[in-house]
């Protein structure tokens, strides 16, 4: 890899640094300037929600252009944001990978155009790392720790022993847990509740299911008898077209009606509950797994959570469940650095800038491609399997007795 400062690595902090960051891996125009100190200097993030939500989902082609269109302007504001030029940042951060390819090339296009301009060095980024090391921003995690990454494209398990090496425990099979939560809520017609009409899926999700009943339906949990730590969720999209199905028969729904609001939003906790139980598992095996093999110290058992997903209060509280029994701590970014944004990809290129790896000079830009899929770091997924796992499941009925308890209450109340 090629790398900037490459024979001076003792030089990197000897002054502050600045990295800006450009994130356009899905639908979200990010870009943001960060310091070595993890200030944010300036951040100015475009969404495409409103759009992608009257489309019932996101149009590659549509997203590409709504980037194009937005880029310029973003990164204008960020520098503005800062009081800064391109010509006062230290090095353009970039995501490359993996992600939507005509989402990809906007943000690629674009950084390696400031970077040539500004004679500034260039940093690819790959997504998910981004999302494992926000973390390091805002709080003293030290290397190693285990990470979860839960979000609307993504869902994985792995250790980061550093900022450029990770070990890969587990991952999806087929969907994202965030997804799942989008299609269920397009399923049971959330947005044409007026509360929920602004709300992404799962934000719908969420509140719906906060006022439901979590054991109300039978969700299949997915991959029980499989001891490794991937992940399934495509199954919970059929279970959730099936059972609203039945209920819009039962209750003769029909055009944009919803079933009934109680029905709704037990059928909403029964589906956030069951897919908080399938993470919790892979994760308690995960942790099993870390500790036989001894990937991370007892002083530093830190489990990290981050992605979109990772703002679902009741999913935390799950996977805190766990650890707490396990004696790992959770770490969470703040909500605003879990969903994608130039933040965390200005930090992941501060992470590089520090132990001066993968950082490329300006006239050397044309051996970088995106990379639509890219796997994240050492796969230990077959020795995970290997080492059979066995694990009494920790039980998590503290969460929908306190959820059945809330509900009750709002009851008597309204």
């Amino acid at each position: 890899m090629g790398s900037a400062l490459k024979n001076e690595p003792n030089l990197v902090f000897k002054r502050s640094v600045t990295i800006l960051g450009i994130e356009t891996s899905c639908d979200d125009t990010g870009c943001a300037i960060v310091n070595n100190e993890g200030h944010i200097l300036g951040e100015s993030l475009h969404s495409q929600q409103e759009i992608h939500l009257e489309h019932g989902g996101i149009i590659p082609p549509v997203a590409r252009d709504l980037h194009k269109a937005a880029i310029q302007n973003v990164v204008k504001k960020a520098l503005d944001a800062a009081n800064m030029k391109i010509a006062d940042v230290d090095a353009i951060a970039t995501t490359l990978k993996p992600g939507l390819p005509l989402s990809l090339i906007i943000g690629m296009q674009y950084g390696k155009h400031l970077s040539k301009i500004s004679k500034k060095p260039f940093i690819p980024i790959h997504h998910m790392e981004a999302h494992a090391l926000t973390i390091r921003m805002v709080e003293q995690v030290e290397f190693p720790f285990l990470v979860l990454l839960i979000s609307g494209g993504h869902c994985l398990l792995a250790v980061a022993q550093s900022a450029t090496h990770f070990q890969l425990i587990g991952q999806s099979r087929d969907d994202a847990p965030g997804e799942v939560l989008d299609k269920a809520a397009r399923r049971l017609k959330l947005r044409n509740i007026l509360e929920f009409r602004s709300m992404s899926g799962g934000q719908a999700i969420e509140l719906a299911a906060s006022r439901g009943n979590p054991k109300a339906y039978e969700f299949g949990i997915p991959m029980r008898t499989y001891r490794n730590c991937d992940f399934s969720f495509s199954g919970f999209k059929n279970s959730i077209h099936r059972i609203t199905m039945a209920e819009e028969k039962k209750y003769e729904v029909t055009g944009g009606q919803t079933i009934p609001k109680p029905v709704l939003y037990d059928v909403c906790a029964s589906l956030q509950h069951s897919i908080a139980i399938h993470i919790c598992h892979r994760v308690q095996r995960a942790i099993e797994y870390a500790n036989l093999k001894q990937l991370i110290p007892p002083n530093r058992r830190n489990l990290v959570i981050s992605g979109g997903v990772a703002c679902n209060k009741y999913i935390k509280r799950a996977v805190g469940v766990v650890c707490r029994e396990m004696d790992y701590s959770v770490r969470v970014p703040p909500p605003h650095l879990c969903t994608d944004n130039g933040i965390m990809i200005a930090w992941n290129g501060m992470e590089r800038w520090r132990v001066q790896d993968g950082i490329y000079q300006h006239d050397n830009l044309d051996c970088l491609d995106i990379q639509a899929r890219c796997p994240l770091g050492q796969d230990l997924s077959e020795d995970v399997s290997k080492s059979e796992i066995k694990c009494k499941w920790i039980s998590l009925s503290e969460l929908y007795a306190d959820n059945v308890t809330e509900t009750l209450v709002d009851a008597v109340k309204t």
